[in-house]
């Protein structure tokens, strides 16, 4: 990956085209970078989608979330453990994440 030494965005590559060599470009601002034309890679790196790690898990509930009123939808037992985190920015509201003290489902409300 190249970057604009301009404005920082990621460049995007564009193949010869009518004699013009290929070349990267800035879809932002007008910076232009033309390529020899024998470019080799020197490395190719795969890239990977990392595993998705909860923000909430059991064991972080247990400890200290609080007891409440609560309808689970899965067992629809009355009583849940509550906590509250502010996932999304100081302007909406907090998520209140619920784990059913029956059937220890968790589920979350925005």
């Amino acid at each position: 990956m190249e970057f604009c030494p301009t404005c920082g965005n990621m460049l995007q590559y564009e193949l010869p085209h009518m004699g013009r060599p290929s070349r990267f470009f800035c879809p932002t601002c007008p910076y232009v970078c033309h390529l020899e034309n024998k470019v080799k890679i020197k490395r190719r790196q795969h890239l990977f989608k990392k595993e998705i790690e909860p923000v909430f898990n059991k064991e972080d509930m247990k400890m200290g979330g609080s007891e409440t009123d609560a309808t689970c939808p899965s067992c629809s037992h009355g009583r849940a453990l509550f906590s509250q985190v502010q996932i999304r920015s100081a302007d909406e509201p907090a998520t209140t994440f619920y784990q059913c003290l029956k059937c220890e489902k968790m589920w979350r409300e925005d």
